[in-house]
């Protein structure tokens, strides 16, 4: 704290009403890294292949993914500006209180909640993911059956896991971020590599680029190929936690932003290429996606490469994969500190305290820990649960993503642009995001899979109904009445004392 970068990052969050209670310690590369790491391609893409291979096929997976990624790109460019100007771990909901013009505790306590909705289920879905992927590696290696309760018990470990690193090694979660931007991308390139040269068959480009496939019972195409659009929207969500670690990063106003739309445009090239690698690799198609293993891609690379080298490309995806969990659990426990220090969350003080030794939150840890379990949990009864926990990581983090950007369209030039905006264009590419999201929060509520049973439904408005409405009702009946919004910690002065406390 005591170089100039530094300084003048404190000066910043002191003008916006809090202490440095959190340790900057954080490069720019480390922001970029921790977002990266949650996007990982290698978890979205591959956990949700199986989905992309019902829901569409080939030619939605590979023409889908730049699609969607255009519009998240309109997203994080909206996002980016907006956290250039308030560079806090609360970042979107505390973005939401600054710039309503009426109703800023309504805006902020909502916003608030979308995200940690959907921030608790993209840390469910990243872990359930690993845990299916190490599942079908222990089916391979060991007999390890690839069953739910197996597949919910690896998830239970491997979330502790993250708890414990989080809690204990706050400097080895660190340096674990940076490793994970080259493990993802070396990963990438020796999947891809491997798939390209070693199979004798690879499937054709037609095949590739144009096969559709719907094996949803709906059979109306262009409502599946919109159901797949899942894949990538999933995929590209999570790169908010380069907002919400600000307050650990240094030059934050520039690092912030830029960590945002890095993360994203790096991880739209290498996804594609992935996809479109794996999906050349295909040998048969039918029986990838019944695999016993429950992960079609592990098949896809047997088949490809043979059980040896095909478990190899198995354990790098595992790894990429526990890294990402890792780095989940790091930014929804900022997200979770952030709320519960303004009084939004039940038991906000405890939710708040800050480890003195570590300079973390880890309360914080275990109440993003425990909430994502309890959202996986469901797939013990239901198949279509994991679809389901994405969609709601969807629907939740874009929610939150997009109401800030509205927010800033509607101030026009009342907005107060930091030292990375985007000029003249701010207003019109945040009017196409919010139309984007508005579309996507609509489609991944509908059902996935005919006929609707209560096997096969979607729970995602269930969810959304329960932990948004009990928010709403909580907001009608007492929060209205002293829920200010994000509060100010004090003086120059107090502020100071809070920070010589934790040192």
């Amino acid at each position: 704290m005591s170089d100039g970068g530094s300084t003048a990052d404190e000066a910043r969050l002191h003008a916006l009403g809090y202490a440095q209670e959190l340790r900057r310690s954080l490069s720019g590369f480390s922001n970029f890294a921790v977002s990266f790491t949650i996007i990982s391609i290698l978890s979205g893409c591959l956990t949700l292949y199986g989905f992309g291979m019902k829901t569409g096929g080939p030619a939605t997976m590979i023409w889908g993914w730049p699609v969607v990624g255009l519009f998240v790109v309109v997203v994080g460019l909206g996002m980016a500006e907006v956290c250039s100007s308030y560079p806090t771990a609360g970042g979107l909901y505390y973005w939401a209180a600054k710039l309503a013009r009426r109703n800023a505790p309504a805006w902020a306590w909502f916003t608030g909640w979308f995200n940690l909705v959907g921030q608790v289920a993209v840390t469910a879905g990243i872990d359930f993911g690993a845990a299916q992927f190490l599942n079908a590696f222990l089916d391979l290696q060991f007999g390890f059956a690839a069953t739910p309760p197996h597949t919910v018990l690896l998830l239970a470990i491997i979330l502790v896991v993250h708890g414990l690193l989080n809690t204990f090694g706050v400097r080895l979660v660190a340096i674990l971020n940076n490793i994970s931007v080259w493990w993802h991308l070396f990963g990438v390139l020796i999947i891809v590599g491997v798939l390209a040269i070693v199979p004798d068959h690879h499937q054709s480009a037609s095949f590739v680029f144009g096969e559709f496939v719907d094996r949803t019972g709906w059979q109306t195409p262009v409502y599946v190929f919109l159901l797949g659009l899942l894949l990538a929207q999933y995929t590209l969500t999570g790169y908010d936690a380069s907002a919400h670690m600000t307050e650990e990063t240094r030059g934050a106003a520039t690092a912030g932003p830029r960590g945002i739309v890095t993360s994203i445009l790096v991880s739209l090239a290498a996804g594609w290429v992935l996809l479109i690698g794996v999906t050349f690799a295909i040998q048969d198609y039918g029986g990838e996606l019944d695999s016993s293993t429950g992960v079609p891609p592990a098949q896809v690379f047997i088949d490809a490469v043979g059980v040896g080298t095909g478990k190899l490309l198995l354990l790098i995806c595992v790894g990429a994969q526990l890294f990402c969990g890792m780095a989940a659990v790091t930014g929804n426990s900022r997200m979770i500190y952030a709320f519960a220090r303004d009084g939004a969350i039940p038991g906000s003080r405890w939710w708040h305290r800050i480890n003195k030794r570590t300079r973390t939150p880890t309360n914080s840890v275990w109440l993003a820990v425990v909430g994502a379990f309890l959202l996986a949990v469901p797939y013990l009864w239901s198949y279509t649960a994991y679809a389901a926990v994405t969609s709601i990581a969807v629907v939740g983090l874009y929610t939150a993503y997009v109401i800030p950007i509205y927010l800033r369209v509607r101030a026009g030039d009342a907005f107060e642009r930091g030292p990375w905006h985007l000029g003249r264009w701010g207003r019109p590419l945040g009017m196409i995001a919010v139309v984007w999201v508005g579309f996507i929060f609509v489609l991944f509520m509908l059902p996935q899979v005919y006929p609707v049973t209560w096997e096969s439904v979607n729970y995602t408005p269930v969810a959304f109904l329960v932990v948004l409405g009990g928010a709403a009702l909580w907001w009608v009946l007492s929060a209205r009445k002293w829920f200010t919004g994000p509060k100010v910690q004090g003086t120059e002065a107090e502020l100071a004392a809070v920070e010589r406390d934790l040192r």
